[in-house]
């Protein structure tokens, strides 16, 4: 690299460039002259120090050499040699360099390394190939070996396939050198990278080669200790110095010498005995060898130099290589179908000759060798043919044997094997998985199902751990047991691999090995049954297959009850294995030998007619082995038990998987609960009643087809024969675990999933004595809860038929069911506390009471729903009696825990009355019902229907409420309404009769018998009931349609004030509802309110909001005027000393009057007794009507003063007590007006009235607002214009009107806006002609008024108006100036036919003859009528149309001269206007005109009802 370099810059002198040529150097001069001065020692560059002086020297000595050729040529041109310019590094001569590469640094590179890339690998390759061919030494040969496998090892994808790769194996083969061994294997390791290569290798028998140098790992004896390994293998002292001398060797004259341990052949060696041609043997070989070609004797005898790898990396390094191997060759493809012929490499190491040798690596021991192994082997053992008898090798003792705790790759080669190998004919296998199993004599039961139903990992977890689970009992102590017993079955083998590395173990079955801990277990499906039932300490323990548990627990059972005592003896097993007999105990190792020499002899595979010897000697063995172990003689109860309990478990935690199968244990365990009842023994023994009776609960719970099933095998015979002699033995000191109560718990159980079924319930039904010991259970239940519970749920089962719910109910089943629910605690409900009734008595107590309670309620058939039983009458009236009707009609609605809170809470509702004394008043009934029921069997013979609680007799109760406490909680939320007011109704017609005779008898209205007092009390509380439930219950009040004729009589109870204070306030509230109002009117029971307003004055308020409300209906109107409302009425307005009396009835009269068909006639009746301003008031502000009836008024609207008051107060008074005295004795007199009727007001009399309007006094209150000035205005005009049309109109009357028009247009101008429509304009005008001068002023007068409106001046326009308003002029001359002014008005609006109309009639001449002062000598002021004048005609002047024709007139005129320039404002007057406008311009009837209020010194009578009477 440096060389190059310097080459470049020995040039670049000699190169010339031009001036300013610039040239871009590209190379990095900065980093070489950097990396010049460091030292670099890479596998492609050494450079340092002393390289540097070579160069430098180098360099001088040739610059030297060059300037002295130069100095004797310096006439010619001299050029420097470069091309042969060379610098040879002396201090390099030793390194070894191939290529580009030194050998040395190359070896010891780091792979990671950057610099570590090799360029040119290919040619690289096959030079240092080359060199290693060529050189004759070792050593050299080992370096190009590992430089070869470094080279390959990072760039065989560039190199390819190696061809010589068949040489290389041959020489591994060939090679007795170990370092040239180890070298040619790590370079056969990198080589496998290729898949071409491993061909190469398979097809040069490299396969067999390698697994011949894998044995010499048995050799290894310095590797590290495995904790444990020292107990692992286990053999008898006297055997070992036998069991090593494995080796033969022939001499020249071809004699056999041995048998030689393998310490005696080295000796043999070392002393020359042997050479590398003597012919040797040893089991495990096919013939004699040479001592050089065998593996063994060759690396340890003959071969020299040292080693790389020690024995253990050596297998270690090839056992990858195989697996690698395997890899590329797998045994299924890409479409999962398995290949076959099976990949050639792993028929090779299936052969005979390589995997016994595999296998027995496992016997190392070694954590690296037994991990390689076991993965290689799974590798190998995939789909492989040769898989059913791979068990021959021994793999899997050795496998078993192995202590260290990787065992991932094991677990994972165990679980693919272990049950596909032939150690068994298939007939006797069998298809449970321990008989199926290899291991099966090796590992527990559970262990071997472990390993097939879950993952490698999961096992490995187990097999390491320590676990004590329904699945897996294991532990480090068992794993040890196991070991040894493998070990001890092993015995001679395992020595002899340390002599003989090619040994070969020769198979023996294992006999079962048996642990103590599992001593006392029973194992079954894949469960241990002790630990699977113990729920407690595995609740819940997951099942994975139910229905496959479930059949061999049924097995199981079966295998149990017909257990039979073992048929070989001791004596018979020795005489199987040839021992002798007589002699006591055999040693176990002697026991092992003859085993194993028998078996060897009858093995199948070596002997096919010996099968059936080989089973007796199995059995012989095994039996010998597992003698300690204990034996039962026949059926084991305590395993039976458990078998039970596993299957309730099942049952109870599968119920949907197991519910399609038919359960097929009845048979047996029926007769077991048959054979325990009947035993005399059975409450002092381990009895199986308890699990087989709760087994029975369990398959009838799971599936209808077992309850049937059941019921054909007479089940519920027997079960009641177990009940009723386990009912018989309870007493009060029984408790919870005691067996009968047990028993009982669970029969009770059962039964109440059978009551589920029909046919089930019919054979119940057959046998009473079921329910007299559900009695009795539920008696003795107070201290056993839990059984007491389960009683109940029978109950609560039975319920679901009528005949059984009868018969409960006869045996007194509610005596026993009413008493739990009083034990309740609501406070633990609702203290939010974490609680269960395992570790709580009072939660175990309020599970009694609900479930109590639920049954209950499904005995007397209140649930609705799914949990719908038979309604019983019979049962509900007992429950209302007891409990009363609203808690029994609560069990329909509310939880049970609502329901048993109000039983044990003190509570007084409108519904319910429950206090101390009640609760302890039923509960003494109830207990001592109870034990009369259960002593005698006698009882209350209404079963307590007919008990009343002391507390509830004093109580009014309708509609089963208590009337009392509802009138003391009005806004209680009630159930029904409609249905309480219905039922006060009627309660309160069952005494309306007796009330009225009652005020009849007792004329002074006082009652004085208590009895009476009482009752009138009861007709009270209901009335105040029914006025509530009517008041808080919306809609409520349509109950009382069809009873107001009831309700009304009441209100004529005379001396019962409350009773017709009450019915008021009743029929007060109905009137909200329409229904009603129109039932009331449909009655006509009217009369009996009205006369209220008289006869109790202190709710006068309430009865005029009662007609108010009545009052809606055209209906009642009509006979409140038949029956006197108007004069009632009339006096309350009148002579009421109450403000709001009076108010409402003036908002009653108001709303009488606006309806629309009986209205008009009320307020005509009205005017007859009022002036019509008091309709309005009462209108449009009733506190105002009194007001304006109490005061003095004198407006244009009203005059009023304190005679009128008093006439009109006077009369009503004594037409209202006349009527009222007709009405007392016939309540249905009816009361009219005469037609003649009229009250005269005097001061009114000779008023001039128009419109309803005093026309004096509005002319002096011009500003007065009036309440309808449309009206007024109408009747006004029609007044105008009818006394203009008369020829002798009454002149004061006249003016007056005249007046009165012109200070209501003054006062009101918008009312101008509606006479032109009205048509009166015509007749005005009309007027002016009139032969009488007082008509056409009048007119005159109007019509300057009404020109201030601009709709009223169009309108004249339309009519001939100037001709006429000229004839008025001209006959009175005193009104020229005021027309004069109308006329300006007019043309000032720019009206162009008005202006017509005026040159039309000449207006223009005669009123330039009046500015002569022609026709206005008779006027005061002349000079202001001339100036009206002027102001009209410059008005008509300014006519668009015909100006300049009035123009053209005025210039004609000598006098208009004098007047045009003129300004004649001074003699203008203004309009007298503005006293029209003074005065309160807001509507009002007290604050207007010459009114006055009188505020009285003294107060006003107090309103009583002496007074009111009088």
């Amino acid at each position: 690299m440096f060389v190059f370099c310097f080459q470049n810059l020995a040039q670049k002198p000699v190169i010339l460039r031009k001036r300013r040529q610039r040239i871009k150097i590209e190379s990095n001069w900065e980093l070489f002259y950097y990396r010049f001065h460091q030292d670099h020692a890479r596998s492609n560059l050494i450079w340092n120090y002393k390289t540097r002086e070579e160069l430098r020297d180098t360099l001088e000595a040739e610059m030297r050499a060059f300037n002295v050729d130069r100095e004797l040529g310096s006439s010619t041109v001299i050029s420097w040699n470069h091309h042969e310019f060379e610098v040879k590094y002396e201090c390099l001569a030793d390194e070894i360099k191939i290529g580009d590469y030194y050998l040395r640094l190359l070896l010891e590179e780091d792979e990671n390394e950057e610099s570590s890339v090799i360029k040119q690998s290919y040619e690289f390759f096959n030079e240092l190939y080359h060199r290693f061919l060529l050189t004759p030494k070792v050593n050299m040969k080992c370096l190009c070996l590992q430089a070869l496998a470094i080279v390959y090892g990072r760039c065989h994808e560039e190199i390819g396939p190696f061809p010589d790769t068949k040489y290389i194996v041959g020489m591994l083969e060939r090679c007795t050198d170990r370092l040239e061994r180890d070298r040619l294997i790590l370079f056969l390791n990198k080589l496998i990278l290729n898949k071409k290569n491993v061909k190469d290798v398979m097809d040069s028998n490299g396969v067999r080669i390698l697994v011949d140098l894998l044995t010499l790992a048995h050799l290894h004896t310095s590797r590290a200790t495995v904790p444990l390994q020292s107990n692992v293998i286990e053999a008898a002292p006297d055997m070992k110095r036998e069991s090593e001398k494995e080796w033969y060797f022939g001499n020249a004259d071809k004699e056999r010498s041995g048998p030689y341990s393998f310490v005696e052949m080295q000796e043999f060696w070392s002393k020359g005995v042997l050479t590398p041609k003597t012919r040797c043997w040893a089991q495990g070989m096919d013939g004699w060898r040479p001592l050089q070609v065998i593996p063994q004797l060759k690396w340890c005898l003959l071969a020299s130099g040292q080693a790389v790898l020690n024995e253990t990396d050596l297998a270690t390094l090839i056992l990858n290589m195989l697996i690698t191997m395997c890899s590329y060759f797998p045994s299924r493809d890409e479409d999962n179908a398995i290949i076959r012929p099976l990949p050639k490499v792993k028929r090779l190491l299936t052969d005979n000759t390589c995997l016994p040798h595999i296998t027995q690596l496992l016997l190392t021991f070694d954590p690296i060798l037994v991990e390689k192994v076991s993965i290689l082997l799974y590798h190998i053992m995939q789909d492989n043919p040769q898989l059913p008898r791979f068990y021959l090798t021994g793999v899997f003792f050795f496998i078993m044997m192995y202590t260290g705790s990787n065992v991932l790759p094991i677990a994972r080669f165990l679980k693919y094997t272990h049950t596909k190998q032939a150690f068994r004919s298939e007939e006797s296998k069998g298809p449970d998985i321990f008989q199926r199993s290899i291991l099966g004599h090796i590992l527990p039961e559970a262990m071997v199902c472990y390993l097939e139903n879950y993952e490698s990992e999961k096992f490995s977890e187990i097999f390491l751990g320590e676990f004590d689970t329904p699945e897996a009992i294991w532990s480090s102590e068992m794993r040890r047991l196991m070991i040894e017993k493998i070990a001890a079955h092993l015995a001679d083998f395992s020595p002899r691999l340390q002599s003989n590395t090619r040994a070969l173990y020769q198979y023996c079955p294992i006999p079962v090995i048996n642990y103590p801990q599992l001593e006392n277990e029973l194992f079954c499906n894949i469960y241990y049954l002790k630990h699977f039932c113990d729920t407690l300490r595995f609740p819940n323990w997951p099942i994975k297959d139910p229905v496959k548990l479930l059949k061999d627990t049924l097995d199981s059972w079966k295998k149990e009850v017909e257990k039979k005592p073992p048929t070989m003896s001791i004596e018979d097993a020795y005489e199987v294995l040839g021992l002798p007999k007589g002699q006591g105990q055999q040693d176990e190792s002697k026991i092992r030998k003859a085993y194993f020499r028998l078996a060897q002899k009858y093995h199948p595979d070596k002997n096919p007619e010996g099968r059936d010897m080989f089973e007796k000697v199995n059995k012989a063995y095994e039996f010998l082995c597992t003698k300690s172990t204990k034996i039962v003689d026949g059926p084991d109860p305590e395993n039976i038990i458990l078998i039970l309990k596993t299957q309730s478990i099942l049952f109870n935690r599968h119920k949907e998987d197991l519910q399609p199968y038919k359960y097929a244990g009845y048979p047996m365990l029926i007769k077991t609960i048959t054979m325990e009842t009947s035993d005399d023994l059975l409450f002092s023994k381990l009895s199986l009643l308890p699990a087989a009776t709760e087994l029975a609960f369990h398959t009838v719970n799971c599936s209808a087809l077992n309850a049937e099933e059941l019921r054909r095998e007479n089940g519920i015979e027997v079960l009641q024969e177990a009940f009723s002699r386990c009912v018989s033995v309870l007493t009060g000191s029984s408790k919870a675990d005691d067996m009968p109560v047990q028993v009982c718990g669970h029969i009770c159980k059962c039964y109440s999933v059978a009551a589920q079924f029909e046919e089930c319930r019919e054979k119940i039904i057959e046998m009473p004595n079921i329910i007299k010991d559900l009695c009795r259970v539920l008696y003795y239940g107070k201290r056993v809860q839990r059984l007491a519970a389960q009683a109940v749920e029978c109950v609560s089962s039975f319920a679901v038929d009528y005949f059984l719910q009868t018969h409960l109910f006869h045996a007194g089943i509610l005596w026993h069911l009413l008493i739990y629910p009083f034990n309740y605690d609501f406070t633990l409900e609702e203290s939010g506390i974490q609680k269960n009734e395992d570790t709580n008595q009072q939660e175990v107590a309020n599970g009694l009471a609900k479930l109590s309670l639920h049954a209950v309620s499904r005995l007397g058939g209140y649930l609705p729903g799914e949990l719908t039983t038979p309604e019983n009458p019979t049962i509900q009236k007992s429950l209302a009696g007891m409990l009363t009707p609203y808690i029994a009609r609560k069990l329909s609605v509310s939880s049970p825990a609502e329901i048993l809170k109000m039983l044990n809470s003190n509570t007084e509702s409108p519904y319910l009355i429950w206090n101390n004394g009640t609760r302890a008043e039923l509960l003494e009934f109830l207990e001592a019902e109870q034990e009369s029921m259960t002593r005698r069997g006698e009882c209350d013979k209404s079963y307590g229907a007919d008990f009343v609680f002391s507390d509830h007799a004093k109580e009014l109760i309708v509609g089963e409420i208590f009337v009392r406490v509802y009138n003391e909680q009005p806004t209680f939320q009630l159930e029904v309404p409609k249905a309480f007011a219905a039922s006060l109704l009627d309660y309160i017609g069952s005494q309306a009769q007796y009330l009225h005779t009652l005020m009849a008898i007792t004329q002074t209205g006082k009652v004085e018998s208590d009895q009476h007092v009482d009752r009138l009390q009861r007709v009270e509380m209901a009335l105040e009931a029914l006025r509530n439930v009517i008041k808080h219950n919306p809609g409520s009040e349509t109950e009382c349609i069809g009873h107001f004729k009831l309700i009304f009589s009441l209100l004529r109870v005379h001396g019962a004030g409350k009773v017709q204070q009450l019915a008021l306030e009743v029929v007060n509230i109905v009137t909200s509802n329409q229904e009603c109002v129109n039932n009331i009117a449909e009655a006509l029971v009217l009369s009996s309110l009205l006369s209220l307003l008289h006869s109790l004055p202190t709710s006068r308020q309430l009865v005029l909001a009662t007609l108010y409300a009545l009052t809606s209906s055209t209906k009642i109107i009509k006979e409140a005027m038949a029956k006197g409302a108007l004069i009632y009425l009339l006096d309350m307005f009148c002579n009421s000393t109450h403000p709001q009396v009076r108010t409402q009835t003036a908002e009653l009269f108001a709303k009488m009057t606006t309806d629309k068909l009986v209205g008009p006639k009320v307020r005509i009746a009205l005017i007859k007794f009022l002036p019509g301003v008091f309709m309005d008031a009462m209108r449009d502000n009733p506190e105002a009507a009194v007001h304006i009836f109490e005061g003095t008024h004198e407006n244009p609207e009203l005059i009023w003063n304190d005679n009128s008051r008093e006439k009109v107060s006077t009369t009503v008074r004594e037409m209202m007590l006349e009527h009222f005295k007709h009405q007392i004795e016939n309540p249905d007199a009816n009361w009219k007006l005469p037609d003649d009727f009229c009250i005269a007001f005097g001061e009114a009399n000779g008023e001039l009235s128009v419109g309803g309007v005093f026309l004096r006094i509005f002319i002096a209150q011009p500003a007065w607002v009036l309440r309808k000035p449309r009206d007024f205005l109408v009747a006004l005009l029609e007044k105008f214009t009818e006394l203009l049309e008369k020829n002798n109109a009454h002149g004061e009357t006249l003016e007056t009107v005249t007046t009165a028009t012109v200070c209501l247009f003054s006062a009101q101008p918008q009312l101008l806006d509606q006479v032109p429509p009205l048509g009166h304009l015509p007749k005005i005008l009309h007027a002016m002609s009139h032969k009488n001068n007082a008509i056409p002023k009048c007119a005159i007068r109007v019509i300057h008024t009404v020109t201030d409106n601009e709709l009223c001046v169009r309108s004249m326009a339309s009519l001939e108006t100037i001709g006429p308003l000229m004839c008025g002029m001209k006959k009175r001359s005193d009104m020229i100036g005021l027309a004069c002014e109308a006329l300006n008005r007019m043309f000032q609006k720019e009206q162009t036919e008005l202006v017509a109309q005026a040159l039309k009639v000449e207006l223009v001449p005669y009123l330039l003859r009046l500015l002569e002062g022609q026709g206005l000598e008779n006027l005061e002021s002349p000079a202001a009528t001339k100036a009206q004048i002027v102001k009209a005609l410059k008005s008509m002047t300014r006519s668009l149309q015909y100006g300049e024709q009035v123009n053209e007139i005025l210039s004609r005129s000598s006098v208009w001269s004098a007047f045009k320039d003129q300004k004649h404002d001074l003699f203008i007057s203004e309009s007298q206007t503005a006293g029209y406008l003074t005065g309160p311009g807001v509507a009002g009837y007290l604050t207007a005109g010459s009114s006055s209020n009188v505020m009285p010194n003294m107060p006003p009578p107090v309103d009583h009802e002496a007074g009111d009477l009088g």
